[in-house]
């Protein structure tokens, strides 16, 4: 029989771990060639905006979400700490006294006990630790799981409030759109009345006039949105939160460029969390390997037992007791199983982990692309807008001398209206991008430590 749990303790160590299998590319397709620029703790300065920083300072700390991983933390720890007791001898106390009196006696007897009692189960084949360092897995899974709750709340109020921006400005646009139209229509009307215009003419004007006019009430109503949106972010009642918010055109563009593929699986907080939670199910499945071999108790009792307090803590009157014990499981149908689903898990989490290799360097590429396609699309649709405002410029005042037909001055108007409002979609398109490769860089946080999994098999 020893030589057999000798046999197994072997196996128990021990187990062919299948390979992580990432392949980390050593560059990336649509890389600048820039130094590396990895994101600061507080990468949302670079923007240069005091209302985003106080917005994105306050979510940290008023954020339901990120309360809640703070929460599910303190339990991964507590976990931790009641999966690392059998690693620490039991005790416990125990005092008793008893009377009784003797049938057909006066006399009563009396007994006295206090007694301390301890328990330990060998940790032989490293089952309890394997428990213990999968529950310590688990709680760093909980605390990078935090980090990625953070990141998004601070990537989501950046986005909002950027879209917000953004409908503020579309608000300005259509209003100042409203009164360019009416002044259009006032011209049109003085043709109108000298004869050198007809009714439809005006009639076109007009509609240019209520379609710009429509468009105000949807765009306040996105305002609005936007803001209970960011009150959500922040914890509060939308009542309670007042954004000024502003132009984009004065917000600055923060430079951030990546390193290798390689260091975006150290820097993503949500590679690490499935890191840890493989590292985790790995310490499962020695713990349940463990678990087919022979466990060792050892019992102690100590105390004192005596009829008569004087003498109960007299050298008589000591009582011990030790003891040792070993269980060996011979029929357990169980343990198979519990293996089965501990190998499975494993395998299901290293999937996962591959899987999330892959769509961080997915994301990165995206967020690279994104940047560079809508900033070159922002500087072209710029020159359309100012193109678009000198053709308008130009048919309005051959409007007001008679030397144009109004045809071509709908078109002209038409179409700087429409270059506008794209233009600050670009805008937004721009800085939203920004805030992706922010985030798929794995934004401010910073690694520590070493990989909690072996990257050999």
């Amino acid at each position: 029989m020893a030589a057999g749990a000798l046999a197994l303790a072997g196996c128990a160590d021990k187990w062919d771990r299948p390979a992580l299998g990432v392949d980390a590319p050593d560059r990336w397709r649509d890389e600048s060639g820039a130094k590396a620029a990895w994101p600061s703790p507080d990468w949302w300065r670079g923007f240069k905006s005091a209302e985003l920083s106080l917005l994105i300072e306050t979510a940290e700390r008023e954020n339901q979400d990120i309360g809640a991983a703070l929460a599910r933390i303190e339990q991964a720890d507590a976990q931790s700490r009641i999966a690392g007791a059998p690693l620490i001898p039991l005790v416990s106390a125990s005092a008793d006294a008893q009377a009784e009196r003797v049938s057909g006696s006066r006399r009563t007897v009396g007994l006295l006990q206090a007694q301390l009692n301890a328990s330990y189960e060998l940790d032989f084949w490293g089952k309890n630790r394997a428990n213990l360092r999968s529950a310590e897995a688990s709680a760093a899974a909980a605390r990078f799981a935090k980090e990625v709750v953070a990141l998004g709340v601070v990537t989501s109020v950046a986005n909002t409030y950027f879209a917000l921006m953004a409908s503020q400005e579309q608000l300005l646009i259509a209003r100042n759109n409203v009164a360019s139209a009416k002044t259009i229509l006032d011209a049109i009307q003085g043709r109108v009345d000298a004869g050198t215009a007809t009714a439809l003419d005006r009639a076109q004007q007009r509609s240019v006039l209520d379609q710009e006019k429509a468009r105000i009430p949807e765009i306040e109503q996105n305002i609005r949105l936007n803001e209970t949106a960011l009150a959500l972010l922040l914890g509060r009642p939308p009542v309670r939160l007042s954004v000024k918010g502003g132009r984009m055109t004065g917000l600055a563009v923060p430079k951030v460029s990546p390193g290798i593929p390689s260091e975006v699986l150290l820097r993503r907080p949500d590679m690490r969390q499935v890191e840890a939670e493989l590292a985790a199910t790995d310490s499962d499945v020695t713990a349940a390997r463990a678990a087919f071999l022979p466990s060792f108790d050892l019992t102690a009792a100590g105390g004192v037992a005596s009829t008569a307090l004087r003498s109960l803590f007299a050298s008589q009157s000591l009582v011990y007791a030790l003891a040792a014990g070993v269980t060996q499981p011979l029929l357990d149908p169980t343990l198979p199983g519990e293996l089965d689903l501990a190998k499975g898990r494993y395998r299901e989490n290293l999937f996962a982990y591959r899987r999330a290799a892959v769509q961080s360097f997915v994301d990165v590429e995206n967020a690279l692309v994104s940047v560079r396609k809508t900033t070159e699309q922002e500087r072209l649709q710029r020159s359309a807008v100012d193109s678009a405002r000198e053709a308008y410029d130009i048919a309005r005042e051959q409007l007001k001398g008679g030397a144009i037909d109004i045809t071509t001055v709908l078109t002209a108007q038409q179409s700087l209206f429409s270059a506008q409002d794209i233009l600050v979609e670009v805008r937004l398109a721009r800085f939203q991008a920004i805030v992706s490769l922010f985030e798929a860089l794995g934004g401010g946080w910073a690694p520590y430590g070493s990989p909690l999994v072996s990257k050999a098999g």
